[in-house]
């Protein structure tokens, strides 16, 4: 595949799990210095390793979910529990993730990732956010 099939499947990848709005705002604003970013991001990530076969998105969504965590990039993990809901990952599976994460990863990381979830997971209705009392 040529850089530019790559890049233009990779468009067509990015703009189905993360959205187009959000995908197409970051070209945008790209300058010369930022779009070779985009490029890199766009032919290597979404179009290379997102294209594969073995595995599908919705698998590859929550391997993100885990990997972010362990990585510690909260802003990043925002983005792909959006794109995990785009994928099919559920509530319950995303929590799930995140718990055998922080199992592995520790509890500050496990913190800020259920903190980011959360956030998404609201803001996108798939949680009220409305508190619970703990079982006594």
């Amino acid at each position: 595949m040529s850089d530019d099939t790559l890049f233009e499947k990779g468009l067509e990848t990015r703009r189905a799990v993360l959205g187009a709005e959000y995908v197409d705002g970051g070209l945008a604003k790209a300058d010369d210095f930022m779009m070779a970013f985009q490029r890199i991001t766009t032919e290597w990530c979404w179009g290379y390793a997102w294209n594969r076969p073995g595995l599908d998105r919705r698998t590859r969504s929550m391997l993100n979910l885990a990997m972010l965590t362990a990585l510690g990039k909260p802003a990043e993990l925002r983005l792909h529990v959006k794109g995990a809901l785009a994928n099919g990952v559920t509530v319950e599976e995303i929590k799930e993730i995140l718990l055998h994460a922080t199992v592995y990863c520790g509890i500050p990381a496990g913190l800020d990732a259920f903190k980011s979830a959360h956030e998404v997971l609201v803001k996108e209705g798939a949680l009220t956010g409305e508190p619970v009392r703990p079982a006594e």
